[in-house]
């Protein structure tokens, strides 16, 4: 049973009676609910969002965008980066996003909003910022559903070769785009079967891998996931890391539906924590066991990239057997369609807040019993058209890849400088606390600077394109505002 329970709000938040929003608008709000220029949720008449998830629902959601076994596709990449330190990997991997999670706790409870890091931007740094934020988070909400999707459609068509990857990928933006349509709650509970399924998957996979171990003993040292296989390198766990912080997008999904739990804001900030800090040990947890299976070195594994994105199957093949390596494809193939349903929900949310804030269409803010479908059906078009077109070519997916992650990166970035300028250089509520105001979110922001340092050079065009885009798109909304403004006598 769902967490349904009315505690604390935090900031402001209001559960109950006065903090539900039926199909036609929403309660007025105060303080920490209302956005930035006090402009209440639902004020502009386009319908509210109604509050029905609990803390599970939102945990369902982090996990689902996230996927339990995420590490599966790059876990032959960061062996080799990392000379076989992969679990050492995740470890610093999860601090590094720790920061990011406790900024989004930090600003959950000051805006406690469906628009996330759009939300959190305007009221901490300004209008135009917050534009920014949004902007580039829009990227990635709307094209990492597009890779999941894709996701799904070759480990389908690996099962059925007979029907085309673009089939399997179509069907499953239809399925999931109907759940979603049906309601975040409806979502939520389906979702969590879901997750389950890939929770007991990969407790199979834990169980088994540990038999085996029993039985015939290590390939690598018992140590060797944290220390290297050979040597160890600092500087190569730091360049793996780089790579490994994308296997956690998505847990910051949470926050954009913040309008839709029961209980406040506070509830929100916990599950954005427990959800990183769950999926930081399920991920160590499986990098450590398959490195111990593992039949090739990492200095084999870097010397032939192609047996890289398959490493972890063939660990498993080699070691376990194959009808694990059967169950752990279908278990993604299914976990990837509802990691884009998570996805596309997020994005929905995103596209929702800001239609209601009149920085997209205002259409965009229309709801149905609910449930944003315009926002929704905008944010699935979208991904069926980047998702179908990528999974008809041959470097589709590389192509997508290169470029979903720069825009949360980017966005994460301005959520770092929000809670500085929110708490140290506003002091909107007291003299700031150094360490949680800013010490914490300057360490964050470097490390996702590091990152995308790192980055593809494509997805640093794609991202300085995206950007220039959103800031002429910006422009002419600033100078059409004044345009229209009253003129002072």
């Amino acid at each position: 049973m769902a967490d349904r329970g009315t505690g604390d709000t935090g900031g402001g938040g209001r559960a109950g009676k006065s903090g539900r929003s039926g199909g036609s608008g929403t309660a007025p709000r105060t303080g920490a609910d209302a956005p930035p220029g006090g402009t209440p949720p639902g004020a502009h008449g386009v319908g509210g969002l109604r509050r029905t998830l609990g803390f599970r629902d939102l945990v369902v959601y982090g996990l689902l965008f996230i996927a339990p076994m995420a590490p599966v596709g790059v876990y032959g990449t960061l062996d080799a980066k990392s000379h076989g330190a992969v679990a050492l990997v995740y470890v610093v991997a999860t601090v590094a996003m720790a920061f990011t999670a406790f900024s989004y706790a930090q600003m959950i409870r000051v805006a406690p909003q469906a628009g996330s890091v759009f939300a959190y931007a305007r009221k901490g740094l300004g209008e135009g910022p917050g534009f920014i934020a949004g902007w580039m988070a829009m990227l990635d909400y709307l094209l990492i559903p597009a890779v999941a999707y894709l996701f799904a459609g070759i480990a389908m068509e690996a099962l059925v070769p007979s029907v085309d990857r673009w089939i399997w990928t179509g069907i499953a933006v239809v399925v999931t785009t109907l759940l979603n349509l049906w309601g975040v709650r409806a979502a939520a509970r389906v979702g969590f079967f879901v997750l389950a399924l890939e929770i007991v998957v990969l407790l199979v996979f834990v169980v088994s891998a540990i038999v085996v171990l029993v039985r015939d003993g290590a390939t690598r040292g018992w140590l060797s996931p944290f220390t290297g296989d050979v040597t160890f390198s600092l500087t190569a766990v730091f360049g793996a890391v780089s790579v490994a912080v994308l296997s956690y997008l998505g847990f910051d999904a949470i926050a954009a539906f913040a309008e839709e739990v029961t209980g406040g804001s506070r509830k929100v900030a916990r599950a954005v924590l427990f959800c990183l800090a769950l999926a930081g040990v399920l991920f160590v947890a499986q990098t450590y066991l398959v490195a111990l299976l593992e039949p090739l070195s990492s200095a084999q594994l870097a010397a032939d990239p192609v047996k890289q994105g398959s490493a972890f199957y063939d660990a498993v093949d080699a070691s376990v057997g194959s009808w694990l390596h059967d169950l752990v494809a279908v278990s993604k193939a299914i976990g990837a369609a509802f990691a884009a349903l998570a996805g596309q929900a997020a994005a929905g949310r995103l596209l929702f807040a800001m239609g209601r804030e009149r920085r997209l269409p205002r259409l965009l803010s229309r709801t149905d019993g609910g449930t944003p479908r315009v926002a929704l059906l905008l944010s699935a078009v979208v991904t069926l058209i980047a998702a179908v077109w990528a999974a008809r070519r041959d470097d589709g997916l590389d192509r997508l890849v290169s470029v979903v992650d720069i825009g949360a990166l980017t966005a994460f970035i301005l959520l770092h400088a929000s809670v500085v300028g929110w708490f140290a250089v506003r002091r909107a509520e007291g003299r700031p606390r150094v360490l949680a105001h800013v010490v914490a979110p300057v360490i964050g922001a470097g490390i996702l600077v590091a990152v995308i340092v790192e980055a593809a050079e494509s997805a640093q065009v794609v991202g300085a394109i995206w950007l220039a885009l959103g800031l002429l798109v910006f422009a002419v909304q600033w100078w059409r505002r004044r345009a229209v403004a009253p003129k002072a006598p």
